[in-house]
């Protein structure tokens, strides 16, 4: 092939997925990793298994930092292994939103809220108990089963443009929409916005939470990224990209919900209501922190390797001592952490979990198995690596036995503690 048939740089590289920019700049490079909810079944244990580039890079074109796709919505999230209501904390917290949202709004029996990404119904459920008319859209029918078994109408749908027309013409556009942990885990994000637009009613809200690019940043929070997550989200691109679709962001709040997330409220972009404060801060704090400069991004990489560093300096230390080390949790950012740093069972013997679709699997890659939390108490272990580790309090309560042996916790983000 001559130099006139090569192809160029441009024509071969990823482009951006919000505004098509060709992407050149790298955020972090994690190496390959497989997919992160790639649970392994033990009959399936001596199969190969695909692992992919965990490669973030950032558009300078819009500030969008994201993945390649490896791998169709369809087989990630066709049959799910997240379910929400496992966790005590984040059901609490939909709960307050619910009751937070219906007294600011007025929502009551005569609106209609939807949900995308609904999951098991674990937020639904607080505004089907006050009579206000509910419906979820989920892609994963594991996960939409469970919800329609707790009395929560459920439809098997990836959500878009498409999707969103029909639901409009079978009930109507909403007067509530919620998007809670979705909008990262969606490849085109310019039809997933657009069906946001075609089905909230005049007048209507949409409300929004994810990974906040800055707190992702601030903790060095690099197990956040996988490759269900495609996109890492900032105020700073969003506001920009909600407009391009007729949309606008008229509040955000920041939460400590994830590690740190962040809310933003959206309405139609000729709604009359003002911006609130919260937009401007929120943006403000996103310009001091460098969000519109290349710098920012590229000093990720390097902050990262010290996680890995401290975490398997310990790990290594504790094991030529003698020491047993159990896991909890077997959550897809904890495969992330474990992969990029290579650990496998000759440091972390096991893991624990209360998801019982987990129980029994081992962990994608490191080949961790998992077990109930009983396990723990059994085998005695003098560390416990909480690998949700932004539901650190929550575990260390659930987990508090430990103690009665001498056992001690270790949060490895954003840096390798040990707590009593």
């Amino acid at each position: 092939m001559n130099a006139s048939s090569s192809p160029s740089p441009s024509a071969t590289a990823p482009r951006c997925r919000a505004c098509g920019d060709v992407l050149s700049e790298t955020f972090c490079d994690l190496g390959a990793s497989p997919m992160a909810n790639s649970y392994i079944r033990p009959g399936d244990a001596a199969r190969p298994e695909p692992f992919y580039p965990l490669h973030a890079r950032v558009c300078t074109g819009c500030w969008l930092v994201q993945l390649e796709e490896f791998e169709p919505p369809a087989a990630i999230f066709g049959d799910y292994a997240y379910f929400s209501s496992f966790s005590d904390s984040w059901v609490d917290h939909a709960r307050r939103y619910v009751e937070s949202v219906v007294e600011r709004f007025g929502l009551g029996p005569a609106s209609r809220v939807v949900e995308i990404a609904s999951n098991d119904g674990y937020l639904l459920q607080f505004f089907v108990r006050r009579g206000i008319p509910a419906l979820g859209v989920e892609p994963a029918a594991n996960i939409a089963a469970e919800a329609v078994r707790r009395g929560i109408p459920t439809v098997v749908r990836f959500f878009g443009a498409a999707t969103a027309a029909e639901l409009a013409a079978d009930g109507g556009p909403a007067d509530w929409i919620v998007a809670n942990n979705v909008m990262a885990h969606v490849p085109d994000l310019n039809d997933f916005v657009e069906g946001i637009r075609v089905l909230l009613k005049p007048g209507g809200t949409a409300t929004a939470e994810f990974a906040w690019l800055v707190e992702l940043v601030r903790r060095r929070a690099f197990d956040t990224i996988y490759h269900e997550h495609f996109s890492y989200l900032s105020l700073t691109f969003l506001a920009r990209f909600l407009r391009r679709h007729g949309l606008r962001a008229f509040d955000a709040e920041a939460l400590s919900t994830h590690g740190g997330s962040l809310r933003v409220w959206m309405c139609h972009v000729d709604d009359p209501r003002p911006d609130l404060p919260g937009v401007g801060r929120v943006l403000d704090e996103e310009r001091r922190e460098g969000l519109e400069t290349i710098e920012y991004y590229r000093a990720f990489g390097p902050r990262i390797a010290e996680v890995k560093f401290a975490l398997l300096e310990f790990l290594i230390g504790a094991r030529r001592a003698g020491r047993l080390v159990a896991g909890y949790g077997a959550p897809a950012k904890g495969n992330t952490l474990l992969n990029y740093c290579g650990i496998r069972t000759d440091m972390v013997a096991f893991t624990v979990d209360r998801n019982p679709h987990k129980q029994g699997c081992l962990l994608p890659g490191t080949r961790i198995p998992i077990h109930a939390p009983d396990r723990v108490f059994e085998a005695r272990p003098d560390y416990l690596l909480i690998l949700p580790w932004n539901l650190g309090d929550e575990v260390m309560a659930q987990m508090a036995g430990i103690r009665q042996w001498g056992g001690r916790f270790v949060v490895p983000i954003p840096t390798t503690e040990v707590r009593p």
